[in-house]
């Protein structure tokens, strides 16, 4: 499954990966996150597996499996198949992965709860903000809303 707006479901386990993670360290390990699963939620899947789904070398993941990763990273299973349910996660994940930096915590649980339209624009107005103070681009590098 491959669409313009949500992804297949390796770039979606991607964003996952990338932007769901404590503060103050980057991503998890797929050993790390192999075993907080199995913590987390009793379904055993090995840091191989995981990195098969990540790349797109497994295309097929189990129910299971989409439960178990949906569960740890705290989206729902259709996050992985519904656009719509995607597109207002990666917002969601956007604002969470922006309350990371201390500086703009406030703004971020303040836009929490606002609609997927009203993220974007929000995102917009920060960006635009960057650009007038000379600071292009993300400054972790990554989360795009349109992307």
């Amino acid at each position: 499954m491959t669409d313009q707006r949500g992804g297949s479901f390796s770039e979606r386990l991607d964003v996952l990966f990338r932007e769901v993670h404590p503060p103050n360290r980057g991503p998890y390990t797929y050993t790390e996150a192999a075993q907080g699963i199995l913590e987390q939620t009793g379904f055993k899947i090995t840091a191989s597996a995981l990195q098969q789904l990540r790349t797109g070398v497994n295309k097929n993941p189990k129910f299971e499996t989409v439960k178990a990763l949906a569960e740890w990273f705290g989206v729902p299973v259709s996050y992985f198949s519904d656009d719509e349910v995607a597109e207002h996660a990666r917002a969601q994940i956007a604002v969470v992965a922006a309350m990371r930096d201390q500086g703009i915590r406030r703004v971020a649980l303040r836009a929490a709860g606002l609609s997927t339209e009203s993220l974007k624009i929000l995102s917009t107005v920060i960006d635009q903000a960057r650009k007038l103070e000379g600071l292009e681009g993300n400054p972790d590098g990554g989360f795009d809303l349109d992307g």
